[in-house]
């Protein structure tokens, strides 16, 4: 199986396990990747999900070309397919595009080695990235005559307009050092500590309250591209869902009392 998951301390952990591959995706694997993150968010005991690869090689490299299927027909019925036909039918980056499942608990890529075309891209849909020092970065599908078809535009949210249309249109690669410097990637580690380091920062996500942490992170997301008014309005109606939650009166009093808060997400 190219698919690796543990679950501990409320943290799960999914690593590609296709190493001589470079981690890179088939189709099977993508499409058993999505039921497993959909198993993890409706599980209740995990509250943070990191994704990593297996090796010091790579992260993962997106989709295995030499392996994907061909297929003549019409993209436009591909496109207004359900997920699963639609990659039957040509569409082989819609089982990697994560929006559409709803995952309201952080998830974190944990980068080592190649984080390269779909392989960023899965990166850039989580909400942490961290990497190793031996990482590496690029959307090189202006070499091959594509584009990065998941959400590479999305890179221009998420580092200066100068940096992502350089990547973007040049294909070039960065490393670790650099994805630091231009806000990619949040911290560098070195190679042997990036587990470690990783499931640390995620610990203390889900050390926090589940209710507030998943609230936090929805509204991150509905409010990047809505105008300051609507991001106000938004963020009131959510404090007033969580002024009365059994967490969050247990975090004041715990606060209060100088322990420990022990959330129960309800």
């Amino acid at each position: 199986m190219a698919l690796d998951h543990t679950i501990a301390d409320g943290v799960a952990t999914i690593s590609f396990n296709r190493p001589e591959a470079l981690n890179a995706l088939d189709i099977a694997t993508q499409s058993a990747l999505r039921d497993l993150l959909v198993e993890l968010r409706d599980n209740d005991e995990v509250r943070v999900i990191v994704l990593t690869g297996v090796g010091d090689r790579a992260f993962c490299v997106g989709s295995d070309l030499k392996n994907t299927p061909a297929s003549d027909a019409l993209y436009a019925r591909a496109w207004t397919a359900a997920d699963r036909q639609a990659t039957e039918l040509g569409a082989y980056v819609r089982l990697l595009n994560f929006d559409t499942l709803r995952i309201w608990k952080p998830m974190i890529a944990a980068i080592n080695g190649y984080c390269m075309g779909g392989g960023l891209e899965i990166a850039m849909q989580c909400d942490l990235r961290v990497a190793a020092q031996s990482a590496s970065f690029a959307l090189p599908e202006v070499k091959v005559g594509s584009v990065a078809g998941i959400c590479g535009p999305l890179l221009l949210r998420l580092v200066p307009q100068a940096h992502a249309m350089k990547m973007l249109l040049t294909g070039g690669r960065i490393d670790a050092v650099e994805a630091a410097r231009i806000g990619l990637v949040s911290d560098v580690w070195a190679d042997a500590d990036l587990a470690g380091k990783a499931h640390e920062l995620a610990l203390q996500i889900a050390g926090n309250a589940p209710l507030s942490v998943t609230a936090t992170k929805r509204l991150a997301r509905k409010t990047e591209v809505v105008d300051r008014a609507a991001v106000f309005d938004q963020t009131e109606e959510v404090f007033g869902m969580l002024k009365h939650s059994e967490d969050r009166i247990e975090g004041r009093k715990a606060f209060a009392e100088k322990r420990p808060a022990k959330f129960k997400g309800r």
